[in-house]
C-alpha cells in the first residue's frame, strides 16, 4: 500500500479558521474516505498522510464528500423559521445523494418544531396587527398605535411570547433526547445541556452556532450552495479551483463577496480599515467556511463534576478556559466574557480517533485544582512538558472587538516544554490571585491594573519561552512594582510579595553585579541562627509582622524603621545604615548590624563595580527589595550565587569598610562604629569621613597606608551606600592585610 504525504500549506494553526479547517480535512478523509490517514503539524502548515495521492484527494472532496447536517434549530436564524429558505429549502429539496445524511438531519430537526413553528406564527400575527408599514394613512397609523398602547394588545403579546419562549427554552431536551447520527455530533459540539438549568455555549460557536445575527449553519447550507449543485451534486465550475486556493493555497480569483464568516478569520470580516479605502465587504473561500464547521465537530464539550461525584454537573470544553489580559502585544479594555481557548499543535502523526481522545481528555490541572486562567494553564503546561506529542499551543481569545462582533483573535504562541523551576510559581500563585481580584475592583487604579498585568505578563514570558535567568528577574522586578504601590497604599488586601523559596536564587542568576549584589541586600539581617534571621532589612522597607502589613486605619502603619522609598537606592541605602547604627546604638551595641545569608555576601569585584557607578542602580534596587522576600532562614549555602572575581575597591574605601563592621576583624581586634563616618560620607564629606575611619582603624591597631582621599560629593554619597552590602569575615581580613605596610623582606643598610 502506498501511502502519500500531502503538505496542506493552506492550513495554518492560525487564524482559528484555518486551524479548523485542518481538522476538518482530517475529521473528513478519516471518516469517508480512509481511516488510516493521520494528520500533524509541521513548518506552520498541516500535514496529511494517506493512501490517496493529490489527485484522489481532490476527486474525493469535490465528488464524493458528504457534508455533516449542520442545524440548529434552537437558532432563529437558522432557516427553519422562514419559507423556503434560501440557505435550508434548496438541500432540503435536493435529490442528490451526497446530501442524504444532510436531508436526514433537518428531518429529525424539524420533529420538535412543529408547536414552537405556531407558536412562533402566532407572535408574528399579533405583532403584524400593530405593526408601522410603508404607506400607511394617517388613520391607519393611528389605529396601529392606539393597537401597541392598548393594556389588552400587550398582555396578549406577552402571553404569546412566554408561549415561544418556554417551547424554545425546551427545545433542547426533545432534540437530546432523539437524534442520533452526525447532525447528534454538531450538537453536542454547539452546546451543552446539563441535567439541570439552563444549557451552555460553548465559546467556540458563539451561542448555539450563532455569533448575534450570523448563523453559522445557514451560511455554511449558503456556501455549500456555492459549491455544488444541489440538485444533482456536481461541483461548480470554480469549486475545484477553490478547493486548490483553500487547501494548497494556490491562487484563486472567485471568493464569495459580502458572505460573513464570523469570529473565525478577523482579517476576513471587513469593515472599516480593511482595505485600501474607508471600508471594505468580506471576502472568503466557501471551502474554507465548510471545512471550518467541519472541523469544528472534532471539539466537542461535555458535562464534568470536577472530582466531586456530588457535585454540579457544569460545561467544560477543551483546553478552554477565563481570558486574561496579559501575555499578548494588545490586550486592550474590550470584553471577554468568553474567555480563551487554547488549541494544541502536535508534531507527531495522529489518527482522528487519537485526537478524539485528546481532545476528549482535555484538562489542563494543577495538581487536583483545574486551571481557570492562563497563567494557570501555562503553570500546567510547563510541569507535564511534551505529552502526547503536543508541540505547543496557539492561544485565542474570544474578545468583543469591532463594535459588539466578538472575533477569535490568535493571541501568540505557547510553547509545551518542561521548566526545572516552574515550582516556583506557585510561591507566588496565592498573591496573583488576590491581586488580580483586587485589579478587577471598580475603583482599581489605573497603575494598579497596569502593574498587575506586567506581572502576569512576565510570569506568562518565562513558562512559554525557553528558561533564562533574566525572564525569572522580571517577574520579581514585576512583582516589586506591585509592592512600590502597596507602599503608597494600594492593594493593601493583597499584602506584601510572599515568602520565596530560596530556588529563586538560582532561577535568577544571571552572573551579573547586580544580582548578586541584590542578593546580598535581600538576604541582609542582625544575625542568622540554624533556622531563623533577626531582623531582616525588610523591616526598613514595609511595616510587616509575620509576613503581613501593619495596618492602622486601613493604611500602612507609620513605622520610623521604615526608611526606604524604593525609588533612588543610594538614598535608600545610607537610610539604611543609619536606621542601623541608631537602633544598635540604644541598645548599647557599637557595631552595623548587616550580615548577609552564608555564600551571599557581596564580592570585592562587585563592590569596586557599585561605587565606581558601573552598576544599574534602578535594576538593582528593584530586585534587591524583592529578593528581601526569599525565605532565607530556609537557605541552603549550596545555592548561592556564581563567584566572580576581579580587582577590588580602592584602599580609601576599605579603610571605610573595616571601620564599619558588624563584628571583630580578627579575634580581640573589635572597631567599634563611629556613626559620624557614614553620615559625613553621605553629605559628601568624604575628605573628613576618611579622616575619621583611619583615626578608629589607628587606635585599634591596624595603620592604613593611605593617609587621605579626595572625593567629590557625589562620589562620597556612593562609597557611602556601597556600606549597606554585607561583606565576609574572609573578605575583612584581607582587605585588612592589605591595606597595612607590607614589612616582609624589608632590610636596612
Amino acid at each position: 500500500m502506498t501511502l502519500h504525504l500531502h503538505h496542506l500549506t493552506g492550513c495554518a494553526p492560525a487564524p482559528l479558521a484555518s486551524y479548523l479547517k485542518a481538522l476538518g480535512i482530517l475529521r473528513l478523509v478519516s471518516e469517508q474516505a480512509d481511516a488510516a490517514a493521520r494528520g500533524w503539524w509541521q513548518d506552520e502548515h498541516f500535514c496529511l498522510l494517506t493512501t490517496m495521492d493529490r489527485d484522489g484527494l481532490e476527486a474525493f472532496f469535490l465528488d464524493r464528500y458528504r457534508p455533516t447536517p449542520l442545524v440548529s434549530p434552537w437558532n432563529k436564524g437558522s432557516g427553519f423559521y422562514v419559507a423556503d429558505d434560501k440557505g435550508l429549502s434548496p438541500i432540503e429539496r435536493s435529490t442528490a445523494e451526497r446530501f442524504q445524511i444532510f436531508r436526514d438531519g433537518i428531518a429529525a430537526a424539524r420533529l420538535p418544531l412543529e408547536d414552537l413553528q405556531r407558536a412562533d406564527a402566532q407572535v408574528r400575527q399579533i405583532k403584524d396587527r400593530a405593526k408601522m408599514k410603508k404607506g400607511m394613512s394617517p388613520q391607519e397609523k393611528e389605529v396601529a398605535q392606539s393597537l401597541k398602547d392598548d393594556p389588552a394588545y400587550r398582555q396578549e403579546q406577552a402571553i404569546a411570547e412566554r408561549m415561544f419562549k418556554g417551547l424554545k427554552a425546551d427545545l433542547f431536551s426533545p432534540c437530546l433526547r432523539s437524534w442520533r447520527g452526525p447532525h447528534r455530533e454538531w450538537m453536542d459540539t454547539a452546546l451543552v445541556l446539563p441535567e439541570e438549568g439552563k444549557p451552555s455555549f460553548p465559546s467556540l460557536l458563539g451561542t448555539g452556532g450563532n455569533d448575534g445575527r450570523l448563523d453559522f449553519t445557514n451560511n455554511a447550507m449558503q456556501r455549500l450552495g456555492e459549491l455544488f449543485e444541489l440538485s444533482d451534486g456536481t461541483p461548480q465550475p470554480e469549486t475545484a479551483s477553490q478547493w486548490r486556493h483553500a487547501v494548497w493555497n494556490t491562487p484563486c480569483h472567485s471568493m464569495s463577496a459580502k458572505a460573513a464568516i464570523g469570529q473565525f478569520l478577523p482579517g476576513g470580516a471587513g469593515g472599516a480599515n480593511s482595505t485600501s479605502g474607508p471600508d471594505g465587504d468580506s471576502l472568503i473561500n466557501p471551502w474554507d467556511f465548510i471545512l471550518m464547521l467541519e472541523g469544528s465537530v472534532v471539539i466537542q464539550s461535555r458535562t464534568t463534576r470536577r472530582l466531586d461525584p456530588l457535585a454540579q454537573a457544569l460545561a467544560s470544553a477543551p483546553f478552554a478556559m477565563h481570558a486574561q489580559a496579559s501575555g499578548h502585544a494588545s490586550p486592550g479594555s474590550e470584553k471577554a466574557e468568553r474567555g480563551e481557548q487554547w488549541m494544541p499543535v502536535w508534531t507527531a502523526p495522529s489518527r482522528m480517533d487519537e485526537l478524539r481522545t485528546l481532545f476528549g481528555e482535555a484538562r489542563l490541572q494543577l495538581g487536583r485544582k483545574p486551571a481557570h486562567r492562563p497563567v494557570d494553564a501555562a503553570r500546567a503546561i510547563a510541569r507535564l512538558g511534551s505529552a502526547r506529542g503536543i508541540e505547543s499551543f496557539t492561544r485565542f481569545g474570544y474578545l468583543e472587538r469591532n463594535g459588539q462582533s466578538n472575533l477569535a483573535v490568535p493571541l501568540g504562541r505557547i510553547r509545551v516544554q518542561a521548566h526545572a523551576h516552574v515550582h516556583l510559581i506557585d510561591d507566588l500563585a496565592p498573591w496573583m490571585d488576590k491581586l488580580q481580584r483586587e485589579a478587577r475592583g471598580k475603583f482599581a487604579p489605573s497603575r494598579l491594573i497596569q502593574a498587575e498585568r506586567r506581572l502576569v505578563d512576565a510570569v506568562l514570558a518565562a513558562l512559554a519561552h525557553d528558561p533564562s535567568a533574566d525572564r525569572w528577574q522580571a517577574i520579581l522586578l514585576a512583582a516589586h512594582a506591585i509592592e512600590a504601590l502597596q507602599a503608597h497604599g494600594a492593594a493593601l488586601k493583597a499584602g506584601p510579595i510572599p515568602r520565596l523559596r530560596p530556588e529563586w536564587v538560582g532561577a535568577c542568576d544571571d552572573g551579573s553585579s547586580e544580582w548578586r549584589l541584590a542578593v546580598a541586600l535581600g538576604s541582609a539581617a542582625a544575625a542568622y541562627g540554624p533556622t531563623f534571621s533577626k531582623d531582616p532589612i525588610r523591616h526598613h522597607w514595609l511595616p510587616l509582622k509575620f509576613d503581613r502589613f501593619v495596618l492602622s486605619d486601613k493604611r500602612l502603619q507609620r513605622d520610623p524603621r521604615v526608611v526606604m522609598g524604593g525609588q533612588d537606592l543610594l538614598a535608600d541605602a545610607c537610610a539604611v545604615v543609619d536606621r542601623r547604627l541608631i537602633d544598635a546604638s540604644r541598645k548599647g551595641q557599637r557595631h552595623l548590624p548587616l550580615i548577609a545569608a552564608a555564600g551571599c555576601a557581596a564580592q570585592p569585584a562587585d563592590l569596586r563595580r557599585f561605587v565606581t557607578g558601573h552598576t544599574d542602580d534602578a535594576r538593582l534596587l528593584g530586585l534587591g527589595l524583592a529578593a528581601m522576600a526569599i525565605d532565607w532562614p530556609r537557605w541552603d549555602r549550596t545555592l548561592a550565587p556564581c563567584v566572580m572575581t576581579g580587582p577590588a575597591p580602592d584602599d580609601a574605601w576599605w579603610v571605610l569598610r573595616l571601620a564599619t563592621l558588624p563584628w571583630s576583624i580578627r579575634d580581640g581586634q573589635v572597631v567599634p562604629v563611629d556613626p559620624a563616618i557614614p553620615r559625613r560620607l553621605a553629605s559628601g564629606d568624604g575628605a573628613t569621613a576618611f579622616a575619621l575611619a583611619r583615626q578608629r582603624l589607628t587606635a585599634h591597631g591596624l595603620h592604613p597606608v593611605t593617609r587621605g582621599v579626595l572625593l567629590d560629593a557625589p562620589s562620597a554619597r556612593r562609597w557611602a551606600a556601597a556600606l549597606v552590602f554585607p561583606i565576609t569575615r574572609v573578605a575583612a581580613q584581607r582587605a585588612a592585610d592589605h591595606i597595612q605596610p607590607q614589612t616582609s623582606g624589608v632590610t636596612h643598610a
